[in-house]
């Protein structure tokens, strides 16, 4: 299926800030990770628009309602020695999956990222999330088997921090 009506994308403003923070919402209940969402529009605003931004946002409107998100950073690899551009979270909403929103987001994240010099484009995806690998693999993407993710937060990162 096509998108049949006017899409167009764009940098996020800090006008999209509402509709990207109840997409996040959707994602992580899509996710079964609601439980873990902490963020409020505040911290959104400053992590995007703030003195020192932590990340930047594309967004995607169909006749004029925003309908997609994409929040994306810059990462380096010391095996490159190039920065890369790393894909935190893309997200449709669910009345407008299957027209094709989800590859011309990632296609204009890729061109973003050659435009900028970037050596790769990444992200994550749930291992039970078989429609999204497969589109991912659809797109181009290899889906690699040797690498898990890391992480330390909350109580367990606080105690790491001591000295």
């Amino acid at each position: 299926m096509t998108l049949d009506t006017t899409f167009a994308i764009r940098p996020a403003t800090p006008a999209d800030v509402t509709h990207i923070q109840s997409m996040i919402v959707e994602l992580a209940v899509f996710e079964k990770l609601e439980h873990l969402v902490v963020a409020t529009e505040e911290k959104l605003h400053e992590g995007l628009f703030g003195a020192h931004p932590a990340c930047e946002a594309i967004v995607g409107e169909v006749d004029g309602e925003v309908v997609t998100f994409a929040l994306f950073f810059h990462n380096f690899s010391t095996f490159l020695t190039k920065r890369g551009l790393y894909l935190e979270d893309l997200y449709v909403r669910q009345s407008q999956r299957g027209k094709g929103i989800g590859s011309r987001m990632l296609k204009h994240l890729a061109r973003l990222a050659v435009e900028r010099g970037c050596g790769r484009f990444e992200w994550s995806v749930l291992d039970w999330n078989a429609p999204a690998i497969n589109f991912y693999k659809s797109m181009g993407a290899e889906i690699l088997p040797d690498w898990r993710i890391c992480r330390v937060t909350g109580a367990p990162l606080e105690a790491l921090a001591e000295v």
